[in-house]
């Protein structure tokens, strides 16, 4: 054998069996990051400079969320509250609560509030906000149950694979356009005879929705993404510009 190959591959096994196991440890590192909360930063929650609780002020108090997040319906970034909109309540509400005093202390400078920010899509991503809430996409959707959170904290991972989920089936999230900010908000609480009668059903949908006791999300999407003709882009140009 040896007038046929040269000594140097009596080595080519010990070459074949390092390069496999050098594959192997990057793989396993690449799921192990990529694919826990360490990348998608789901749970991530910062201290903010003022602790506030998104659940007094909407699950009791009964904020809109566009109160505070005034841009989402017709800009493509939504915004975090500015110091006025703060001081509109809390000129009188909890005004000595220390807890608010980096809010009282920008009011006086006229220096914004420094929040730290949980969301904030990479300059390569372009992602349009009000595109999103006035066809039926739920702040739920996309930043969890929030009205429930004394803490805000990452809900969803908001990776490019999550994106495309949506997008390449977005009758699993469409709502009401009248409910997109009711984060509690249940395909059961539609009623379908009222529902028919202002979206109608899909075309090729042989049965009476308006006859049946609840709709499903499928059912509801379905119908919604027929009436306002949604055809979500799952090319790259649909993000990427």
């Amino acid at each position: 054998m040896a007038n046929f190959f040269p000594r140097w591959t009596n080595w080519i096994p010990l070459k074949v069996v390092v390069c496999v196991i050098v594959i192997a440890c990057g793989l396993t590192g690449a799921t192990w990051y990529y694919a826990t909360p360490k990348y998608t930063k789901i749970g991530y929650q910062p201290i903010q400079p003022v602790p506030f609780p998104h659940d007094i002020h909407v699950t009791q108090l009964g904020m809109d969320c566009r109160y505070c997040h005034s841009f989402v319906e017709v800009a493509a970034q939504s915004n975090v509250p500015n110091t006025a909109t703060c001081m509109n309540c809390h000129t009188q509400v909890a005004k000595d609560n220390p807890k608010l005093q980096p809010v009282q202390e920008s009011w006086k400078s006229g220096q914004p509030v420094e929040w730290v920010w949980l969301y904030r899509t990479v300059d390569y991503v372009y992602y349009n906000h009000s595109a999103h809430v006035n066809r039926g996409i739920s702040c739920f959707s996309c930043h969890g149950d929030v009205d429930d959170m004394s803490v805000v904290h990452i809900a969803k991972p908001h990776s490019m694979a999550w994106c495309l989920d949506c997008h390449r089936h977005p009758e699993n999230y469409l709502r009401p356009d009248d409910q997109v900010f009711n984060l509690d908000w249940e395909p059961e609480d539609v009623k379908p005879a009222e529902f028919v009668a202002k979206y109608g059903q899909p075309s090729d949908t042989r049965e009476d929705f308006s006859k049946k006791k609840h709709l499903t999300q499928s059912e509801i999407g379905q119908t919604l993404k027929e009436r306002w003709k949604i055809t979500p882009p799952t090319n790259c140009q649909g993000c990427h510009r």
